[in-house]
């Protein structure tokens, strides 16, 4: 393709994502200072997660962890030399807690909706104290109802549960329901003695399904196991963030959970996308050759099978998505904007996706940045 024809596909390509009104699948808040004081169990407010200043800038500090650097995770936009040193004083950043302003980012990100998560509800999923964490968990439920509540139609929240056991988990659920939250986002690893591919947690999985409450685990969620196994650099975290999600995937297949419940929607969170091709072949593999030594359960299908019907992935940078998705499932990718955290495409999302989705037909562009996710989630939009 030359230059001139290039610029002209990607110019029609723009005009149509303007069309579709891109949603972002995984999207997140920056948790106001005050909000876990104010919307917690009064019994908990002098443990509870808070925003302070430190060394000049807004922080948030949970017991057990070093102060969150709230100028880092509302990052979006600043160039990598300017990450986490501006934008470090939330006045600074409004659209992060400000619901009105979110909006005004949105419009100029191009997108018409977000999916929201956590910011500081991610690093709350490490607290050990399991009554500390149940009662941070119910904060933010309450906290987002309320601000998704503000605009409708163009604002999405998920709920968060500590999964102290099965039958308080599924009081959860009910209630984010009663919330009009959109699904449920669980800790990487619950605090019962059983995982959950364990029989026990069928009903929770039963009522997940009945509720139409997908299931959604996002990357950095969960023990301390998963924050800490860092080999050389720092920066090698990054390379690895999806591996967490991928354990879960496995757990879920292997454990043959969507044969029991073959509704069961999963959502793997900011994990990517253009990884998935070469692990559908190597669970397949893995399965044709080892099940039978290793006395694996019995599965009705092949693995690979389970992954392309009930587990959708979200990515935001990740052009090897798009050029993989004739060999993934285009009705289980949905695309995001992670903003405002430090990995966003905000505000330059449409053209990043102007030039990515070139490869797309115009229906699995419009299923990735838009359908998809407006199904999955039985979302009411504008």
């Amino acid at each position: 393709m030359n230059v001139a024809t290039q610029t002209q596909t990607e110019s029609a390509i723009r005009s149509e994502i303007g069309k579709i009104g891109p949603i972002s699948a995984d999207s997140h808040v920056t948790e106001p200072p005050t909000m876990y004081i104010d919307y917690i169990d009064p019994k908990f407010r002098d443990s509870a997660p808070r925003g302070t200043t430190h060394d000049g800038g807004d922080v948030y500090t949970v017991a057990g962890f070093e102060p969150i650097n709230m100028g880092l995770v509302a990052s979006a936009g600043l160039s990598p030399e300017d990450m986490g040193r501006k934008y470090n004083r939330y006045a600074d950043f409004p659209a992060g807690w400000d619901p009105k302003a979110r909006i005004k980012a949105q419009d100029k990100d191009g997108v018409t909706g977000e999916i929201l998560y956590p910011t500081v509800g991610m690093i709350v999923y490490g607290i050990e104290d399991g009554a500390l964490l149940n009662a941070c968990a119910n904060a933010y439920n309450r906290w987002i109802a309320e601000y998704v509540g503000e605009v409708p139609k163009r604002l999405w929240g998920i709920g968060q549960t500590a999964v102290r056991s099965v039958e308080e988990a599924i009081a959860d659920v009910h209630w984010m329901k009663e919330l009009g939250l959109k699904g449920v986002y669980l800790p990487a690893v619950p605090m019962t003695e059983e995982d959950y591919d364990h029989p026990s947690f069928d009903a929770l999985w039963r009522t997940c399904t009945e509720l139409e409450m997908p299931i959604c685990f996002h990357v950095f969620t969960g023990s301390r196991k998963y924050r800490t196994a860092i080999r050389g650099a720092a920066i090698n975290l990054w390379n690895g963030v999806m591996r967490q999600n991928q354990d879960l995937i496995g757990l879920f297949i292997f454990g043959g959970l969507f044969d029991r419940h073959p509704d069961l929607q999963l959502v793997c969170v900011e994990a990517d996308a253009g990884w998935a091709p070469h692990f559908l072949h190597r669970m397949d593999h893995i399965y044709t050759r080892h099940a039978t030594w290793q006395k694996a359960p019995h599965l009705e299908k092949m693995p690979s099978e389970y992954f392309l019907e009930h587990v959708y992935l979200t990515f935001q940078d990740d052009w090897v998505a798009f050029k993989t998705i004739d060999m993934m499932n285009p009705k289980r990718l949905m695309w995001a904007n992670d903003f405002p955290h430090a990995d966003s495409t905000w505000p330059n999302s449409m053209q990043l996706l102007e030039t990515h989705t070139t490869c797309l037909t115009p229906a699995a562009r419009r299923a990735v940045l838009r359908d998809n996710v407006v199904e999955l989630f039985k979302l009411e939009t504008s």
